[in-house]
């Protein structure tokens, strides 16, 4: 399915709730799997594994790129360093990049939304909260 294809789960910013259990929970609602979080809204995202984060993957975050100063990256259980071409097609596209593990991205998406940023997430699934 392409990120064309998609449908938001939940149209707005908002806080997660919640990681682990190999989704994320927010508003009220739950996700299996990994999600995008922009400021549209929270969407299903087709990345399993830090190399599934690729230009198609992230293409959406691109289209945003106007509403995102800073986009965080959760390569999962551990820190995975982006692929120089992923890193230079969000610069291109005026968009800073910060990679992290999925927790601590998750727990720093939340701290930047309550400071009211322009911020952005890109979160794999994982199975246990840390």
């Amino acid at each position: 399915m392409g990120a064309d294809d998609q449908t938001a789960h939940f149209p707005g910013r908002v806080l997660l709730d919640a990681y682990g259990n190999g989704g994320f929970r927010f508003a009220d609602m739950s996700h299996r799997g990994s999600i995008l979080c922009l400021p549209s809204g929270i969407w299903s995202w087709e990345a399993h594994t830090p190399a599934d984060i690729t230009i198609e993957t992230l293409r959406r975050v691109v289209d945003e790129a106007e509403g995102i100063e800073m986009l965080l990256i959760g390569t999962g259980d551990d820190l995975v360093p982006l692929k120089p071409e992923v890193r230079a097609y969000l610069k291109d596209a005026g968009i800073g990049a910060d990679v992290m593990a999925t927790g601590p991205a998750a727990r720093t998406y939340n701290v930047l939304m309550s400071d009211e940023r322009r911020v952005a997430a890109a979160l794999l699934a994982v199975e246990s909260a840390r």
